[in-house]
C-alpha cells in the first residue's frame, strides 16, 4: 500500500512546521530577536522523521498511515513545551526522542514475527513483575514525591513502570487468547450476574492482587489504576462478558477503599484530592495551583511563554513540576482550553487507530495484544489529565510522548512499534483476502 505511506509522508510535514511555528512563538516570547533557530530545530526534527518514514515504507508499508504523524505531533508538542520550560531539558527530551526511534527501529527489525512473545509470554510476564518491583529494592530503589517510581544504577535513571506495562499486556493477551473458551463455557449466572468458573478465576486475582500491592507497596496509584483498567479492558474483549468487568472494578474498588482507609500515604492521596483547600499552601499546593493555571488561561490561552511557572524574582515553583506532572495544566495556560481539546482529540483519534487495528486483526493473540496496548496507552493520558482536573486523585505518571522522561518516551516507542507491526500484517492480510472474496459466489464463501 504505496498510497498509505504517501499520505504518512504528506501529514509528517505539517507536522514539522507547527514545531517550527511553537518554536518561534517562544523565542518571540522570550526575547526581541527572532532567529532562525526555529527552523533549524524544525529542520532537524523533519529530518529525523523522514528517517523513520523511509524505514517504515521499507519494513512495514501496509501499516497504519496515520499512528507515526500523531505521535509526532504530541512529542512536537512536547518538545515546545518543554523547551519552554528549560531548554537543556528539551535537549535532553530530543535526545531521548532520538534513542526512543532507534528502539522503534530495532522492535521492528527483531520483533517482525512477534507471535514469538506468546511463545515465551511466562518470561515476559515474570520480567514485568521483576521491573515492577525493582524500585523497591535496596540500593537501586528511587523515591520520588512519596512514590517508589525509579530505578537509578551508576549513572542511568529510568522508571521500570513504563516497561513494566508492555511486558504485563504481552502476558495477559496471550493468556486470555489461551483460557477465553474456558471463561465462557464454565461461567454461571448468580442472581442474574454472570460468573467466571472460580478455578479459572486465578487470573482476575492476580492481577488485583498486583495492582494492590502496587498502590500499597510502590504507592503507584496511577500504574496500579493504569494496569487494572488495561487488564479489564482485555478481559471484556476476549470473553464479551461485560459482568466479568463489573466483578473487577468492584474489587479494585473495595481494595482500594479499604487501603485508602487503612494505610496512611493512600489515604493522605485521597484527602487531598477530595478537599486541596484544607492545606493549600503544604499536600494541597500542587493540586490547587495546576487547577488556577487551567482557569487562567481561559479558551485560548495566554500564548507561548507567557505563563508563570515560578514565582517572579525567586526560583520557587508556582506550578510544581510542570515538565512532568502538571504539564497539561502549562498546555490548558498556554494554549488554552481549545488548544488542550486538541490535544485530548489526538490521544483519541491514536486510540481509534488501535482500536481499529485490533479489529482488522484476524488471530486472537493480535487482536488482544492491539486492544491491550492501545487501552494502556489511553487510561495512561487519561489518568494524568483526570489527575490534574481533580476529576481521580493527582499520580505520578507521563503524559505519552509530552512529558519530560526517557523512560516514557522510548517505552512508548517500543508499544508504538508492536502496533505496526500488527497493523502492517492485518492490513496486508485484509487486503490479499479481499480480490479472493470478490471473486467468490456467494455460495462458496
Amino acid at each position: 500500500m504505496r498510497s498509505a505511506r504517501n499520505r504518512e509522508l504528506a501529514a509528517l510535514v505539517p507536522v514539522a512546521l507547527l514545531l517550527t511555528a511553537g518554536f518561534a512563538a517562544v523565542f518571540a516570547a522570550e526575547s526581541t530577536r527572532l532567529g532562525d533557530l526555529s527552523l533549524v530545530y524544525g529542520a532537524y526534527f523533519l529530518a529525523v522523521c523522514l528517517a523513520a518514514h523511509i524505514y517504515l515504507r521499507i519494513r512495514l508499508p501496509d501499516a497504519d498511515p496515520y499512528l507515526f504523524p500523531l505521535v509526532a505531533l504530541l512529542t512536537a508538542f512536547g518538545l515546545v513545551m518543554i523547551y519552554r520550560i528549560d531548554a537543556d531539558l528539551a535537549r535532553d527530551q530530543a535526545n531521548w526522542f532520538v534513542l526512543g526511534l532507534a528502539l522503534f527501529a530495532l522492535t521492528i527489525h527483531f520483533l517482525r514475527g512477534y507471535d514469538v512473545l506468546e511463545r515465551y509470554r511466562y518470561t515476559i510476564a515474570a520480567a514485568g513483575l521483576l521491573l515492577l518491583l525493582a524500585p523497591r529494592l535496596p540500593g537501586i530503589g528511587q523515591q520520588v514525591n512519596g512514590a517508589y517510581l525509579g530505578v537509578k544504577v551508576g549513572p542511568l535513571a529510568f522508571q521500570p513502570a513504563e516497561f513494566a506495562k508492555i511486558c504485563i499486556v504481552v502476558f495477559l493477551a496471550s493468556y486470555l487468547r489461551e483460557h477465553r473458551e474456558v471463561l465462557i463455557v464454565g461461567a454461571r449466572r448468580v442472581l442474574g450476574v454472570t460468573l467466571p468458573p472460580l478455578k479459572h478465576l486465578g487470573p482476575l486475582l492476580v492481577v488485583w492482587g498486583a495492582s494492590m500491592f502496587m498502590l500499597v507497596f510502590i504507592r503507584d496509584l496511577g500504574s496500579s489504576l493504569m494496569f487494572f483498567a488495561a487488564f479489564l479492558a482485555l478481559l471484556y474483549v476476549a470473553t464479551g462478558r461485560f459482568s466479568f468487568v463489573v466483578i473487577g472494578m468492584a474489587m479494585f474498588l473495595l481494595g482500594a477503599w479499604f487501603f485508602a482507609s487503612t494505610v496512611p500515604h493512600v489515604h493522605d492521596r485521597i484527602e487531598v484530592w477530595l478537599d486541596p483547600y484544607a492545606h493549600p499552601a503544604s499536600s494541597g499546593y500542587q493540586v490547587l495551583q495546576s487547577i488556577f493555571a487551567q482557569a487562567d488561561g481561559g479558551l485560548f490561552g495566554k500564548g507561548f511563554g507567557q505563563a508563570l511557572i515560578t514565582i517572579p524574582g525567586t526560583d520557587a515553583a508556582l506550578l510544581p513540576a510542570a515538565q512532568t506532572d502538571t504539564i497539561y495544566s502549562l498546555i490548558v495556560n498556554e494554549v488554552g482550553l481549545s488548544g488542550a481539546c486538541a490535544v485530548v482529540l489526538i490521544y483519541l483519534l491514536i486510540a481509534a487507530r488501535g482500536f481499529k487495528i485490533a479489529l482488522l486483526a484476524d488471530d486472537g493473540f493480535s487482536k488482544l495484544l492491539a486492544t491491550g496496548l492501545t487501552a494502556v496507552f489511553a487510561i495512561q493520558a487519561f489518568v494524568i489529565i483526570g489527575g490534574v482536573t481533580r476529576v481521580i486523585p493527582l499520580t505520578g505518571v507521563t503524559l505519552p510522548f509530552i512529558s519530560y522522561g526517557g523512560s516514557s518516551i522510548v517505552a512508548n516507542f517500543v508499544l508504538l512499534a508492536l502496533l505496526l507491526l500488527i497493523s502492517d500484517r492485518a492490513r496486508r492480510e485484509a487486503a490479499d483476502s479481499s480480490p479472493r472474496r470478490r471473486a467468490l459466489a456467494p455460495g462458496e464463501a
